[in-house]
């Protein structure tokens, strides 16, 4: 399947000045899938957590903001060695984790070299709940259901694309 955010996503991985960036939208529009297949196309290698499912991560980020610290947490947990150049790390469901949310700050002002995408379809509510949100230093991308030439697609009628965009 292809999503024309990915172009979006392709052009901000070769930013000079790149900022952790964050996928909004609906349940179900694809956040998920299109931070996995970017990162299994795009990097040697991808640490993944889902905030939801993972409740021991939170933690983590409750204590402080120690870069080294939370990426040595994230290596041991994902199993991934973490390398600047050639891994993404992808916070799901980040909404779950106010202090990973607050992070994304710390990321971008001591450790741009990093490549984090994160994501969450809750996360206007999270920001009603008082949370220290990162102003300025993460980039936004809003993911919308599949447009009709990404499932024309996606179900292989190229040929009817062709046409249509003709």
């Amino acid at each position: 399947m292809y999503r024309n955010e990915f172009e979006d996503l392709l052009t901000w991985k070769t930013k000079k000045n790149r900022k952790p960036m964050i996928i909004r939208g609906a349940r179900q529009v694809g956040k998920t899938w299109l931070m996995k297949a970017f990162g299994k196309q795009e990097y040697a290698q991808t640490a993944y957590v889902n905030f939801e499912s993972n409740k021991l991560l939170k933690g983590v980020f409750e204590e402080d903001f120690n870069i080294n610290r939370i990426i040595t947490a994230l290596q041991i947990e994902t199993g991934i060695v973490i390398q600047p150049e050639n891994t993404l790390i992808v916070f799901d469901e980040i909404q779950e984790a106010p202090g990973a949310l607050t992070s994304l700050k710390y990321f971008y002002e001591n450790a741009q070299e990093y490549h984090i995408i994160s994501a969450g379809s809750l996360l206007g509510a999270a920001l009603n709940r008082q949370t220290s949100f990162p102003v300025g230093k993460v980039e936004f991308l809003h993911l919308y259901p599949l447009n009709y030439i990404e499932f024309l697609n996606a179900k292989g009628q190229q040929a009817l694309v062709e046409v249509l965009n003709s």
